[in-house]
């Protein structure tokens, strides 16, 4: 529940770029997805907690880049842009994204076709979700939201399913 509770410290900052709004529109976009491929809510779970752990390591990787601030140009652009997740989708390359469609395939028994039509939705969430915690400074390290995802001194709550599966207890109690 820690990157819930970040995502919720985001919305209550005044200088951090998360509103309910863009919580609300997060967790839609994953819900429609969801439902319009006929995929339940355990199994959308257990697809954003697979591939948040197989994105974890490529943006910690762009993040010690010599410009790490790249990472968070490219995770601001959700917020300021219509093409959410075009920039984060640059970073996973063609074989990488082939993993992760076979990886989650595996795990959920989820067709790979279908896995293939829905990552450009998840991965543009997840990149708006890292996003609401960007403040104004626009470092890396200002973002907690960001920060608290790629943090490995954690204690491995960092799921992205619990900000799905809280984020829509919050929005619908």
């Amino acid at each position: 529940m820690g990157l819930f509770f970040e995502v919720l410290s985001a919305i209550n900052n005044p200088n951090q770029r998360g509103n309910v709004t863009q919580l609300e529109s997060i967790i839609n976009s994953i819900q429609q997805v969801a439902t319009s491929r006929g995929i339940q809510p355990s199994q959308m779970q257990n697809i954003m907690s697979v591939v948040g752990n197989m994105l974890r390591p490529v943006l910690r990787q762009q993040q010690s880049l010599p410009d790490g601030n790249q990472l968070q140009n490219l995770i601001s652009q959700a917020a300021s842009t219509s093409t959410s997740g075009v920039g984060m989708q640059s970073l996973l390359s063609p074989q990488l994204q082939q993993q992760i469609v076979q990886t989650v395939s595996q795990t959920t028994r989820i067709s790979p076709n279908v896995i293939d039509a829905i990552l450009p939705t998840i991965i543009s969430a997840v990149q708006s979700m890292l996003s609401m915690g960007s403040t104004s400074g626009g470092s890396v390290n200002s973002n907690s939201i960001l920060h608290t995802f790629l943090d490995s001194d954690r204690d491995g709550d960092t799921d992205l399913s619990d900000v799905l599966r809280f984020g829509d207890r919050f929005l619908h109690p």
